[in-house]
């Protein structure tokens, strides 16, 4: 269950996703925060032109230190990925992270429900709509369209 310290973390993800709003291309723009034991151990934002996704920027960055840590998102992690790469849901799961936070599901064909799904199937606690009151703002014009 979600509390202030969560709520807290994803107001940072969401700063980091808020200057990449309409930077990229046909893909939301995504904030990621990981964290382990109270500290960030890595953050990212969606790259311009939609791709690298943020969750895949953070867990590069953390690399193993990733096991463990919560992943807080502000936005649905996709279950599926167009080029056929590994989804972010599947590279959450890989990493061996801890719990996922997510504040907005996402509607794309490519997340739409199947990003919580895997997690939840692979064992992982997620908590949804975590400050999805905040993060509503970055996906006003945000209409998926199946790029993810």
């Amino acid at each position: 269950m979600a509390d202030e310290a969560d709520r807290a973390w994803m107001r940072r993800a969401i700063a980091l996703a808020r200057p990449r709003v309409g930077l990229t291309g046909e893909n939301p723009a995504v904030g990621c925060v990981l964290v382990k034991d109270g500290a960030v151990i890595a953050e990212a934002a969606t790259a311009e032109g939609g791709r690298p996704h943020a969750e895949e920027q953070a867990l590069g960055n953390a690399g193993e230190v990733a096991r463990g840590a919560v992943a807080y998102v502000t936005l649905e992690p996709c279950g599926e990925r167009s080029s056929g790469a590994a989804s972010c849901a599947e590279r959450l799961v890989a990493a061996g992270v801890a719990r996922v936070v997510v504040a907005s599901e996402d509607h794309s064909p490519f997340a739409s429900g199947r990003g919580l799904e895997r997690l939840r199937a692979a064992g992982l606690p997620v908590d949804s709509g975590v400050s999805a009151d905040e993060a509503a703002a970055l996906y006003v014009d945000y209409r998926p369209t199946g790029s993810r």
